[in-house]
């Protein structure tokens, strides 16, 4: 019996760890191609103040230069007790050029103090496919830690403790935090909405 080939979609992300926990993700259903699958290496700005405004810049950007049917997401962690700050400046909370662990160390020391630390984090699917645009949005609630646990994931992983677990996502399994974590709700409709 020969195998049919999946479909293919490129990801217009330059995030290695979201690449890979997508095509965890998509595993069987999709073929995920990266940007430098499709030979881009531009710097897609990202100027919106909504998530769903930059999710849409990216994949349009694809679509309009590279003739790809495409994807895209943007995240954002909205913590109550800075008015949902950083919100869509999550990657870039602490400055231009910022790493994961500087981000995380601003946001520790805004919060000194607090004792309202409730958040959420939300992502944005955008998703151009035959002419045609469709948003998916995913997200889940928690609280901010009063200092980083685990090892695993990515970003505010190791200080976002998760309500429906209470460990933090990066205490947990790539399997364990997909199947709660916000992308892995928004890329589940996202794919439900591909293969139905």
């Amino acid at each position: 019996m020969m195998k049919t080939a999946l479909p293919k979609i490129v990801f217009a992300t330059n995030n290695e760890h979201k690449l890979e926990e997508a095509r965890a993700l998509c595993s069987g259903a999709l073929e995920i191609l990266s940007l430098s699958d499709i030979n881009c290496h531009d710097d897609i700005p990202e100027t919106a103040d909504t998530l769903e405004g930059n999710a849409l810049i990216k994949a349009r950007w694809v679509k309009e230069r590279y003739g790809f049917d495409c994807f895209a997401d943007d995240t954002g962690l909205m913590v109550d007790a800075l008015d949902g700050a950083p919100g869509v400046y999550s990657a870039r909370y602490a400055g231009p050029g910022c790493t994961p662990a500087d981000n995380i160390r601003l946001l520790l020391k805004e919060m000194e103090g607090k004792n309202e630390r409730t958040a959420h984090f939300a992502t944005v699917i955008a998703l151009t496919l035959n002419g045609e645009e469709h948003l998916f949005k995913g997200s889940v609630d928690g609280e901010i830690a009063t200092e980083p646990h685990g090892t695993a994931g990515f970003g505010y992983d190791p200080i976002f403790i998760a309500s429906e677990t209470g460990k933090a996502f990066a205490e947990m399994s790539p399997d364990a935090k997909n199947a709660i974590s916000h992308r892995g709700r928004a890329m589940r409709k996202f794919i439900d909405f591909l293969i139905h």
